[in-house]
């Protein structure tokens, strides 16, 4: 009995009334005389005991969800004391009386309970583990209680009442009404879902087999009707004639349906066709690729589990083509598909084990797939990464292309980056640049080793080198063996000011990260504090390529420029000779996932949602949807397919524009530009210097264009890109002067065609349409005006374009367009359109050519319907634009195209089309990084709409992040997150957080952000146990978590130890605090 000591006693407990459900004993007393008056008049209804007791014992079981006893109609209405009083008129005063006071009585109790606060549900059996756990079982606690006769709920809103009762429950639903089923629901979505049950096959015979009926088909169904003859019943029901009739019509019918074989659906008969067709053709790489995509649409790849049903149905149709046939094993686009798909479901040695299989087939794409997943899956970064680039390196195919040895080097550059090593990428990029721009001459035929013995002197001076303010190059340190005293400085820009360490850390280690980027020297006072801000020349000797083609030296300068922000469109695609396999985009195009990139993904918050109508003398009265421009941050379509400077649209939409801009070091970028210069055929970079610098600033691109046109005065391209800038400015009279002084010497050069039509198209676009039409009549060399110059300038244009086959396909471009203009100006658009498809028909399909000769066609059809408004059928831009975007789905000037055309249309349908995940025949879309961060701005394109697109929104990445073409992609992963953040939503964010470091384990950023935008979300615990990871796996930290947070602890300590409070008493109740909090969250487990 001790051990009960400390339970409480019943006397403890208040002593309380009884509940509204309890009954008083006057009441009880007056029920007994009823019951005895009910027991009397028993005997006039004629029933026997043993009658009554088979019908109480019959209903004894039916009990009312309240607590109530359902009784039976008859019974009730046959053993009412009143009922029988009332039918044989014995109802006097004194019964009236009585059921008045007992009433009266009732009430009174409830009122007084109600006052004293005792409104509670009595508790008839009592809980168990109530003083165990210190509160009642969630199951010993009625759920709802019905009131108003069975049609509401108690503490409900009157509005709501009960539609339906059954043994699952209540359905409640507004003013008593069922709900309605949406297409949104689970029901709805399987009905949608589920394939056809019935199919109309066409009979030869009878044309009109089925009959139509106010433009429907009646379709009967097959299943047998049912009897309802009810079961009592001993004669069967006599049928008519006309119901033998109709059975025997609807058996000829479906007997007629079913004359033929099973009818397939059209996925079935499409993989019966395929499959035949690879029966025939076992080497039929396309078809099995056509196969596969079929076989994958029937898993929608948002659904529950769909990366691992994907993978398996992957592997099972992938495992079956490699098989099949010995040359199918040489595919590299079915290796990399298998690979894919096996990286989900196998473990890792076998996974492994496929690798190193797969590779034997020597080939540059697989090279760079496999060194992908080892930088993604690697634990020690350091180490492995020269391991790793010198394999892949000493191969015969990549030894011999020099292009993809850049490739394999960007992708060491951008994950030592990623890994927090910026100093390291940075300097990569500076020697090799060293060696291709700046070696000396005594040294450009020496073997490479001795190239870089030589290097490593140069090296060891810590002269300023290439990329950093006053540096001269190799060559001239090599020429004058002078010592440089300027030092690369770095700026230092205020932390933040945050209360919080972690968060502080995490600012801290972002800003040193983006701000301090380029190496220290040995004899800076900060080099002692970090080891790796000073990086030695033996630390990347192992990674530095040894490149002799003029090629090389090109494609490198851009890969430079794409390592620091700033991307040239296309350029990825164009480093492959297979682009369909080429998916370095994933890893690349980090600029979209930079701050300023980010931000323009989504609509400012005031924006978000807007008023939609307006109230006029009581009448609601819409408001006019606004759209923003269809052009929007996103840049990307095939290489050199739009120029640099070329403008799209009202707003002047250029390839680079100030936000692309934004957070990238200025003046590495002018050195970048000033050093990597060749000596032959420059005119490209330099017009990329000007386009960059126009980004910036115009009026410092317009002195940069003037003194590169003084060291080349007879450059075309140079002139050409002057005019532009002009154009650009909005300075028409002095680009009119540059054409002039350049097109009317009346020489033909080559290289001239692309002047003769910007200045018409300048002309035009202005509104002055007959000064265009004698451009072009001065670009034919035709003498005169009017119908009779048109016409020979027409016929001169038609036998240019059919001699000059041998010409660039962007010059003779140009002639096409000027072509297309004169029969716009002069016939009309249509005239003008069918000359485009007459050249396109030419050209071959999803090449650079067609779509650029594309592109051309949709923008001189939209400048002449948007731009200058002048008539034409809206669905003449909108059809072209959608043909357009289903060949070329990652063009985004087509994607802008598209949405201008739809603007006012009231219809989102079509975009919603272009958008989703699914093609028209069924199949899957295959979708770049660029498309799918193009759509998460497209979400915000109207204005006010924002948040009615966040779901599909978050659909569409949700379909990316697992999508084979996308996976893995941390700038996918960093828009997930900013777009959950921007949604409201921290809790998805944070699980996309974990998601996202488990994919990309070894990226720092993602780190960063559960210490700064997600700290809300996060405990501490969780951010050390981050801290730890990132210690785990090798990830740079300039300063330690432990560290940096240690040093806040003990200011809080020291604080607390001047105030006078204990130490450790404060740590005994942080830890008292914490076991109890952990407790709670156990309970009652």
């Amino acid at each position: 009995m001790s051990s009960f000591s400390s339970f409480p006693a019943f006397a403890s407990f208040p002593d309380l009334d009884p509940g509204p459900s309890s009954s008083t004993p006057r009441e009880e007393t007056k029920v007994g005389k009823d019951k005895g008056h009910k027991k009397s008049t028993r005997g006039e209804d004629g029933e026997d005991d043993n009658e009554r007791k088979k019908k109480k014992h019959k209903y004894k079981h039916r009990v009312r969800e309240d607590g109530g006893r359902v009784r039976h109609k008859r019974r009730s209405s046959s053993r009412s004391p009143t009922r029988e009083w009332e039918r044989y008129g014995l109802v006097d005063d004194e019964r009236r009386k009585q059921e008045e006071d007992r009433g009266h009585s009732r009430e009174d109790g409830d009122r007084r309970n109600a006052q004293q606060g005792l409104v509670y549900f009595t508790d008839q059996k009592g809980d168990p583990l109530n003083l165990r756990y210190g509160g009642l079982h969630a199951g010993d606690v009625p759920k709802y209680r019905l009131v108003g006769g069975g049609k509401r709920v108690l503490g409900l809103n009157p509005a709501l009442s009960v539609v339906y009762r059954g043994r699952g429950g209540l359905e409640i639903g507004p003013f008593g009404r069922r709900k309605i089923p949406a297409l949104g629901d689970s029901s709805t979505r399987a009905l949608l879902a589920a394939p056809p049950q019935r199919r109309l096959i066409a009979s030869s015979e009878n044309r009109y087999k089925f009959q139509e009926v106010d433009g429907f088909i009646r379709v009967r169904t097959t299943k047998p009707s049912k009897d309802n003859q009810a079961y009592r019943e001993i004669e069967l029901a006599k049928q008519s004639l006309d119901s033998d009739e109709s059975n025997l019509s609807e058996e000829s019918a479906s007997s007629g349906d079913e004359s033929d074989t099973t009818p397939l659906t059209s996925l079935q008969s499409t993989l019966k066709s395929l499959e035949g067709r690879l029966s025939a053709n076992p080497t039929d790489v396309p078809t099995w690729l056509s196969l596969l995509s079929h076989t994958l649409s029937t898993m929608p790849i948002t659904s529950k589990n769909a990366s691992r049903a994907r993978a398996d149905i992957s592997l099972s149709v992938l495992s079956r083509a490699i098989s099949t046939h010995p040359s199918n094993l040489r595919s590299r686009t079915l290796r990399l598909k298998y690979l894919k798909a096996g990286e989900t479901v196998w473990e890792p040695g076998k996974l492994r084990e496929e690798w190193e299989d797969a590779v034997k087939v020597d080939d540059i794409e697989i090279w760079m797939a496999w060194f992908d997943w080892r930088v993604r899956k690697t634990p020690n970064l350091l180490e492995t990464i020269t391991e790793d680039m010198e394999r892949v390196l000493r191969t015969s195919t990549v030894h011999e292309d020099e292009v993809g040895q850049l490739r394999i080097f960007w992708r060491a550059a951008v994950a030592l980056r990623d890994a927090g090593y910026v100093e390291r990428a940075n300097v990569l990029f500076q020697a090799q640049a060293e060696l291709l721009y700046a070696i000396p001459e005594q040294l450009s035929d020496k073997p490479f080793e001795e190239q870089l013995d030589a290097m490593e002197e140069y090296w060891d001076s810590e002269v300023p080198r290439l990329g950093e303010p006053d540096a001269s190059g190799w060559a001239t340190w090599d020429a004058y063996r002078h010592e440089q005293t300027l030092r690369p400085t770095r700026v230092a820009e205020a932390a933040p000011d945050t209360s919080d360490p972690y968060s502080k850390w995490a600012a801290a280690e972002g800003l040193a990260d983006r701000t301090q980027a380029m190496s220290l020297r040995s004899t800076d006072e900060d080099e002692d504090a970090d080891p790796y801000a000073v990086v030695l020349f033996s630390d990347i000797r192992p990674l530095l390529l040894c490149l002799r083609s003029s090629c090389s030296k090109d494609v490198f300068r851009s890969v430079w420029l794409a390592f620091l922000g700033v991307h040239v469109p296309g350029f990825i695609q164009s480093l492959s000779e297979h682009p369909e396999d080429n998916s370095d985009d994933r890893w690349a195009y980090s600029h979209l996932a930079t701050e300023p990139y980010l931000a323009s993904l989504f609509p400012p918050t005031t924006s978000v949602r807007r008023i939609t109508a307006d109230a006029h003398a009581g009448v609601l009265i819409g408001r006019e949807r606004e759209f923003g421009s269809g052009f929007g941050p996103v840049k990307n379509w095939g290489y050199d397919v739009i120029g640099p400077l070329e403008t799209h649209g009202l707003a002047k939409w250029t390839m680079w524009s100030a936000r692309d801009a934004q957070g990238v070091d200025l003046t590495l970028m002018r050195e970048i530009f000033r050093h990597c210069r060749l000596k032959q055929g420059g005119s490209d970079w330099d017009v990329l210097a000007v386009a960059f610098e126009a980004a910036v600033d115009v009026k410092s691109a317009v002195k940069l264009s003037k003194s590169l046109l003084a060291g080349a005065p007879e450059s075309l391209p140079h002139w050409a890109t002057h005019a532009r800038l002009e154009t650009l400015r909005g300075k028409l009279k002095d680009a009119r002067k540059v054409y002039q002084t350049v097109l009317t010497s009346g020489q033909n050069r080559p290289g001239e065609s692309p002047l003769w039509w910007d200045w018409a198209r300048m002309e035009w676009l202005a509104g002055n349409d007959d000064t265009a039409l004698q451009v072009i009549i001065q670009a034919s060399r035709v003498a005169g005006s009017g119908a009779t110059a048109v016409l020979r300038t027409k016929r001169h244009l038609v036998d240019l374009l059919a001699q000059t086959f041998d010409l660039h396909w962007k010059e003779r471009e140009a002639w096409i367009k000027v072509a297309a203009l004169l029969e716009l100006l002069t016939s009309s658009v249509q005239s003008a359109l069918s000359l485009f498809d007459t050249y396109l028909s030419g050209v071959q399909a999803r090449s650079s050519a067609h779509e650029s000769l594309t592109v051309a066609s949709l923008t001189l059809l939209y400048n002449h319907a948007t731009v200058l408004k002048n008539p034409t059928p809206p669905a003449l831009l909108r059809e072209r634009a959608e043909n357009a975007i289903d060949m070329y789905p990652n063009n985004t000037a087509i994607l802008g195209m598209f949405l201008e055309a739809e603007k006012g249309q009231g219809i989102w349908g079509r975009v919603r089309a272009v958008l989703g995940e699914t093609a028209v025949d069924g199949m899957g879309k295959e979708k770049g990084i660029a498309r799918r961060v193009a759509e998460v701005w497209v979400a915000g394109w109207e204005k006010g709409h924002w948040e009615a697109e966040v779901e599909r929104t978050r659909r569409g990445l949700a379909a990316a992040v697992e999508d084979e073409r996308t996976r893995g992609s941390p700038v996918l992963w960093k828009v997930f997150i900013a777009f959950e953040m921007r949604a409201g939503e921290p809790e998805r964010a944070k699980k996309l957080l974990f998601r996202a470091v488990g994919e990309c384990p070894l990226v720092k950023e993602l780190y960063l952000l559960a210490f700064g935008p997600l700290r809300e979300v996060f405990s501490t615990r969780e951010l050390r146990l981050l801290g730890e990871t990132m210690a785990e796996r090798r990830i740079r930290m300039r300063v330690g978590l432990d560290e940096a947070v240690g040093a806040w602890t003990d200011n809080v300590n020291r604080a607390r130890e001047e105030t006078g409070e204990s130490d450790s008493r404060s740590g005994d109740e942080d830890e008292i605090e914490e076991s109890a909090r952990e407790l709670r969250r156990l309970m009652p487990y």
